[in-house]
């Protein structure tokens, strides 16, 4: 147990040299924590090995720590500085999203119609597309202490992102396994999936903003605050394995959930002291969590990735940065919005790859071929795409006018 502990450790410690390193070069750190998480992890120099990877341990330490990145968006939902944005932040999260999934199922349709390649691969493949992995542009966002439009429009966007995209792609992979799979995903699960982590997170918010309402030092501050969230993450842990039939939950909306709701009691005055105390803890999260999502992906895929990578990295760039344009130009939003939005929604890895395994699963038995598409397509084009997405998210700030 020790040895599997000091491994993380000095894992975290690489990566955090190595962010500092692409930080004097002016690349953003995310990417030197997903640079050593790949290098590291169990396809590379083992240093975080498979074992560790699947420890109780460490899977339960990981869904804390995403809990704790959900703060970087809840904490902005506070309904004074949203509510002159909420229409445009919906109507553009739902062009993007669904403009994703229709693009990448149109493009692959297409494709899999003259390869004789069963037309239900090209749906789910739009359904894995469509969501967006959060963590790497919230990361961008606290490097460079980004603000303006797109960083106002990207947060509250990241949450609810992730409920158009579990919405979709379980009502796809529901559809596809009544009808190739002995294995049926219950119905139930689609709004469990989106409304357990919000409502955990709600009711041990409630209490945690009475509690973290009155003044207080730093270190009764972050005691409290790291109490709640464990709270938070533990109903969240007891509920995704004990209750629900597949561990599905987002950890990471719960967190959403759960600074939300306190963020809007306390007060805005309070709220920045708050999140001033906790700084430290947050960065640690931060590289955990992105070191999370680096160490499963293997970098020998770059070398077999194939047309269905290309292919998809393409369609989904597009879907993304046309359903933000056109989400945004229906919306008035600022120019820089229009031009800028779509390419920090590109990062996809940790959410694609859950969706996918999923879909594998589901499909190993009764269609092993589709299973190893899906599986050889989205794991080539995670490794390939994250990389690329942290560049061009960070360019997409840059370029907006918004970086510090």
């Amino acid at each position: 147990m020790l040895l599997p502990i000091l491994r993380l450790l000095a894992t975290v410690v690489l990566a955090f040299l190595v962010g500092r390193l692409l930080a004097r070069i002016k690349l953003p750190a995310i990417l030197g924590w997903l640079i050593t998480g790949m290098l590291l992890g169990p396809h590379a120099l083992q240093l975080l090995d498979q074992s560790v990877l699947d420890a109780p341990w460490y899977q339960a330490a990981v869904h804390v720590l995403e809990c704790t990145v959900g703060l970087l968006i809840g904490t902005e939902l506070v309904w004074k500085r949203i509510k002159q944005f909420g229409k445009q932040i919906i109507v553009t999260t739902l062009t993007q999203s669904l403009g994703t999934f229709l693009v990448v199922s149109l493009v692959f349709g297409i494709i899999f119609h003259f390869m004789d390649i069963p037309l239900y691969l090209a749906v789910i493949f739009g359904g894995i597309a469509l969501a967006t992995a959060p963590a790497p542009a919230l990361s961008i966002v606290r490097e460079f202490q980004t603000n303006g439009p797109v960083t106002k429009t990207l947060i509250p966007m990241a949450a609810l992102d992730d409920m158009v995209g579990v919405v979709v792609f379980f009502s796809v992979i529901s559809l596809v396994a009544s009808r190739v799979s002995t294995e049926r995903l219950p119905a139930y699960m689609i709004a469990l999936v989106v409304l357990l982590p919000l409502g955990i997170g709600a009711a041990v918010g409630v209490p945690a903003g009475l509690l973290l309402k009155k003044e207080r030092g730093a270190a009764p501050t972050v005691a409290l605050l790291v109490g709640t969230l464990l709270l938070a993450s533990a109903a969240g842990f007891y509920l995704n394995y004990r209750v629900m039939p597949r561990p599905v939950l987002n950890f990471m909306l719960i967190g959403m959930a759960f600074s939300a709701v306190f963020a809007n009691m306390v007060g805005e005055v309070r709220l920045e002291r708050i999140l001033c105390s906790f700084n430290p803890f947050l960065g640690l999260s931060m590289i955990v969590v992105i070191l999370n999502l680096g160490a499963p992906l293997d970098y020998h895929l770059i070398l077999g990735a194939g047309l269905f990578t290309a292919l998809y990295i393409l369609s989904r760039a597009a879907g993304k940065y046309g359903g933000a344009y056109l989400g945004a130009t229906l919306t008035g939003a600022p120019q820089t919005v229009r031009k800028y939005l779509g390419l920090t929604l590109l990062p996809h890895s940790g959410v694609s790859l859950v969706f996918t395994g999923i879909a594998v699963s589901v499909l190993s038995g009764p269609a092993p071929e589709s299973a190893q598409i899906i599986q050889g397509t989205i794991a080539a084009a995670a490794v390939i795409n994250e990389v690329l997405a942290v560049v061009i998210a960070k360019k997409g700030f840059e370029w907006s006018g918004e970086l510090r």
